[in-house]
């Protein structure tokens, strides 16, 4: 299997909530040496967030879908709450939230916010096509 098709397979599990296969996925293509993994992972935080909250986030709304999302899983409470809304802010123009955040925990909050952005979603076949033809045209902007 192609490493492109991995990291689609991978977002495609993700959205199915099907996270045995999106770890194994995300697995293989670290295996593999690719640094394109972490960065598709990027790229579909950002393009989902983008699309969820749009140009003018309502902070409030923010705070809520991180309580809600740390709610959901059940290590959630691990979480770094503010570490999250930075990331989600930063996804939305205000960069210098990120700074600060280490990469360990910009990484682990992107999975679950983006697992989460994706399930609630629920979106047919072609509109995960799309989604997923979007983050690999943004992925692609910065390998």
């Amino acid at each position: 299997m192609s490493a492109d098709q991995n990291r689609s397979d991978m977002i495609r599990a993700m959205a199915r909530g099907d996270w045995g296969t999106a770890d194994r996925l995300l697995a293989e293509i670290g295996d593999k040496g690719l640094r394109e993994g972490p960065q598709t992972i990027t790229a579909a935080f950002f393009v989902a967030v983008q699309r969820r909250f749009g140009e003018t986030p309502d902070l409030q709304q923010i705070a809520n879908f991180v309580a809600t999302t740390r709610q959901r899983y059940a290590d959630g409470h691990e979480l770094p709450a503010l570490a999250m809304e930075g990331m989600i802010r930063g996804a939305l123009g205000e960069a210098d939230l990120l700074d600060g955040i280490a990469p360990d925990v910009a990484f682990s909050a992107q999975i679950v916010i983006l697992g989460t952005l994706l399930q609630d979603e629920q979106w047919t076949e072609a509109e995960l096509e799309e989604f997923i033809r979007d983050v690999e045209q943004t992925a692609a902007q910065y390998m």
